[in-house]
């Protein structure tokens, strides 16, 4: 069985966020018509330091662009509404740091001595 071959792309768009990378493919089909291609590419990072990408794809064609529209309008309305725009889960958070140790930080900070390199 011949595998096919991924339609050179006409259109893209990147989101970046996080580990997780989103791409937004226009690409066309044999017949010259135009479908939607997102990927979800999420970076994965071993104990050696080497690394891999998972990589999930759905292809959306033209003819479900306003069902999939709506519900995916939908759906993040629905999220929004019941939950607010604040990201709640720690490990989400790029600036998280947990209450009590800020107040370390900054009390540890206000600890040290100004020195020049000069000094030493």
């Amino acid at each position: 069985m011949a595998e096919r071959v991924e339609q050179e792309e006409i259109f893209s768009q990147v989101l970046r966020a996080g580990r997780r990378t989103y791409f937004f493919d226009v690409r066309a089909t044999k017949a010259d018509d135009y479908y939607l291609t997102v990927t979800e590419s999420k970076k994965f990072t071993h104990d050696d330091g080497t690394f891999h990408y998972q990589k999930h794809k759905i292809y959306l064609y033209k003819e479900d662009f306003t069902d999939f529209h709506e519900m995916l309008g939908k759906a993040t309305d629905y999220i929004l509404n019941e939950k607010g725009n604040e990201v709640i889960s720690e490990r989400h958070q790029k600036d998280f740091k947990k209450e009590e140790n800020e107040n370390e930080e900054t009390n540890s900070t206000t600890s040290f001595t100004d020195v020049s390199f000069d000094d030493i």
